[in-house]
């Protein structure tokens, strides 16, 4: 005989129970459904009027104590404050953005919250449902008056329905500073300084005791000043409720926590819920089983090749409860059927075998590990369809507040009607109203208001001390922000001073900056004045190797690299262009008349050229008397950036252009007199 027994732990859909399993008989302890014993109060919050993304809206608020709901019409304002007094366990609404116009906003907000107060969204996670549905589900009564959903919310949610909204993780960062700056506190700076570092440590060394006391991990990284500590910042794994220290400030300490940012907004359940559900199994080498809700919705899906029959029950019971147990295969499996008498479960099988692409079209938008996981979870979404349209008509017959899984339980699996369920339901509701011996006495309406008022004095009380304690905080924040002006302002007129000393260190650099390139400048036209002188003093000592040692009749060229006046006046600047300097053009060609007529009023000796001058620019050197010739006629040696030529050479080319330039002339003056002729004979011929 094997038996396998299960714990299931307590959450807020279940008491603790024990579910046995001996031999596949089933020894099902009752589990109820969930309670509604509250320790602490839900506030549902709906929004009456208004909206949060613009003008000021006025809220529905449901305050439930698990017995009584007080209702009220507040503003955000007044509802933050009740918040912030009341410390409510949830904050219920159908949709958190009703509360916050977008995400930085509801962050905000959550990091405002008291402790203890958790923001729950009744209607789901990322993609919530109306909340009507919701409410239809659970049996708790709703209407599209904002007051009755706030009331509904707030049902929902002390009945542990909903996911709760956090944007913070269970880390939490506790610091340890200075509750005062170590500016002079009527002592020697030193000494005062030295004390309020000296109570920072202390009270960082109590902050660990606790902490430890309480068997918390935690890092702790301190920054050391004189006389102690100016710092001590604590990470504990731990969210602020579960810390044995607050946030406060006393004398030369402040204490300050705050806790560690998600990256998004996250849902998490508020109870681990064990519903109704149906199973499917692929049994085998590899056992895998598939959770499908009520509604047709994959909640789980799991497979293990080392897991034996106890184990696929405890991960079941975990999740839920079933109702329906089926297999892929017909007829069913052994295994199969053990698990479904183990459940007291009904059973389903298809009327054949399921093909392999069935199971996939079933499945495709579901995601799976395996093949086996695959099977489990078709099985299990098969058994759905073959029971879906069941389902709904015995949901069309419910009466709000009865549990659906419940009745669908004992219909399904039972074999009962819907009519002999229900009875059952009710007469079990009028015994355990006939078992109470003792009505509490109804209050009068004084009674009522008495109460009323009571509970309004005692949450004005409790505002005007939290509003004192602002007070106090508030006169302690102002201390120490006169103080931090004092020592900012006296780092400003350090700063100020420094900045002018700076500035004038700088106006001096930059003078000295200007004289430096000043200098250099001036160096480069002395060194530019050098390299002329040198390349004088090279034509005046040049050798040609068959000249004397007197190095008698040469004479010096000036070099012009075109016949632009870019490049004649650069020559100019570079060794200058005297009157009766020998000018070698490398490249004649191509210049005009103002070209031409700069060259021509540097008055040179002669012009010897590479290449073919322009008719404009040779009539402008003819004209001013220039000789011009071939620079192939002369015999040149270049030095450097200068040339040097031979005198003889030089004459040679001034002689042929005096010879070319009279003819030139003659031929000029013959064609005027051509020309004069032809112009006389005209004139008698028109007489």
């Amino acid at each position: 005989m094997r038996c396998a027994v299960v714990w299931i732990p307590a959450t807020d859909d279940d008491p603790p129970s024990r579910v046995g399993f001996i031999t596949g008989s089933p020894l099902w302890a009752p589990v109820s459904t969930r309670t509604s014993a509250l320790d602490a109060v839900v506030f549902g919050v709906d929004v009456q009027s208004g909206d949060v993304r613009g003008d000021a809206p006025s809220y529905a608020l449901a305050v439930y104590d698990g017995d009584d709901v007080d209702r009220d019409v507040v503003t955000h304002r007044k509802l933050r404050r009740l918040i912030d007094d009341e410390e409510p366990a949830i904050v219920a609404t159908d949709n958190m953005y009703e509360l916050a116009a977008d995400k930085d906003q509801l962050i905000h907000f959550l990091g405002s919250l008291p402790t203890g107060t958790k923001l729950v969204q009744v209607t789901g996670a990322e993609q919530p449902e109306p909340l009507s549905r919701v409410a239809k589900r659970h049996g708790i009564p709703y209407g599209k008056d904002p007051m009755q959903e706030a009331e509904a919310a707030a049902r929902l949610a002390a009945h542990s329905v909903g996911h709760e909204v956090s944007a913070f993780t269970d880390t939490t960062e506790l610091k340890v500073s200075r509750g005062r700056s170590t500016g002079s506190g009527g002592w020697s700076e030193d000494r005062y300084t030295r004390r309020i570092h000296g109570s920072v440590k202390k009270r960082a060394r109590e902050v660990e005791s606790e902490l430890e006391a309480e068997n918390l991990e935690y890092d702790r990284e301190v920054r050391e000043a004189y006389g102690g500590f100016a710092n001590a910042v604590f990470t504990v794994e731990a969210k602020p409720s579960e810390i044995p220290v607050s946030r406060n400030r006393s004398g030369d300490v402040r204490v300050e926590i705050e806790r560690e940012r998600r990256d998004g907004i996250e849902f998490r359940p508020l109870a681990k819920r064990r519903d109704h559900v149906l199973v499917g199994i692929d049994p085998g080498t590899t056992t895998a089983a598939a959770i499908v809700s009520l509604e047709g919705e994959v909640l789980d899906v799991w497979s293990s090749r080392m897991s034996d029959t106890a184990d696929v029950i405890e991960w079941i019971v975990e999740r839920g409860r079933p109702i329906v147990v089926a297999a892929d295969v017909t007829p069913i499996p052994e295994t199969v059927e053990k698990f479904r008498r183990s459940f007291d479960a009904a059973g389903w099988t298809p009327e054949r075998d399921l093909p392999i692409d069935e199971k996939q079209h079933r499945t495709r938008e579901e995601p799976y590990d395996d093949d086996h996981q695959r099977d489990a979870m078709a099985a299990a979404l098969y058994a759905f369809d073959a029971h879906e349209d069941q389902f709904e008509r015995i949901a069309d017959k419910l009466p709000p507040g009865v549990d659906r899984g419940e009745v669908i339980a004992r219909v399904v699996a039972n074999e009962e009607s819907v009519e002999a369920v229900l009875r059952d339901l009710e007469d079990d509701d009028d015994g355990e109203t006939e078992s109470t011996e003792h009505e509490p006495r109804e209050l009068t309406a004084e009674e009522k208001r008495i109460k009323s008022l009571e509970r309004q004095v005692e949450r004005l009380q409790s505002h005007v001390e939290t509003l004192e304690g602002r007070i106090e905080d508030r006169d302690e924040r102002i201390d120490e922000l006169e103080s931090e002006l004092s020592l900012a302002r006296r780092e400003e007129r350090t700063q100020v001073r420094k900045d002018r000393e700076v500035n004038r260190l700088e106006r001096k650099a930059n003078r000295l900056e200007r004289e430096r390139d000043e200098a250099r400048e001036e160096v480069e036209t002395l060194e530019s004045k050098v390299e002329r002188m040198k390349a004088l003093w090279k034509l005046d000592h040049s050798n040609f190797s068959d000249v004397s040692a007197k190095k008698e009749g040469l004479v010096p060229v000036k070099v012009v690299e075109k016949f632009t006046k870019g490049a004649i006046r650069e020559a100019d600047e570079q060794y200058g262009i005297a009157v009766d300097d020998v000018v070698y053009l490398r490249d004649a060609s191509g210049a005009g008349r103002s070209t031409a007529e700069l060259l021509a009023e540097f008055e040179p000796r002669v012009i010897l050229k590479d290449g073919g001058l322009s008719e404009i620019a040779d009539e402008i050197l003819f004209d001013a008397e220039i000789p011009v010739g071939p620079a192939d006629d002369v015999a040149m040696q270049e030095v450097d950036e200068l040339a040097v030529a031979r005198e003889d050479d030089v004459e040679a080319v001034i002689d042929d252009w005096h010879d070319r330039a009279t003819e030139r002339e003659r031929d000029r003056k013959a064609a005027m007199v051509d020309q004069l002729i032809s112009e006389h004979r005209a004139g008698d011929n028109e007489v």
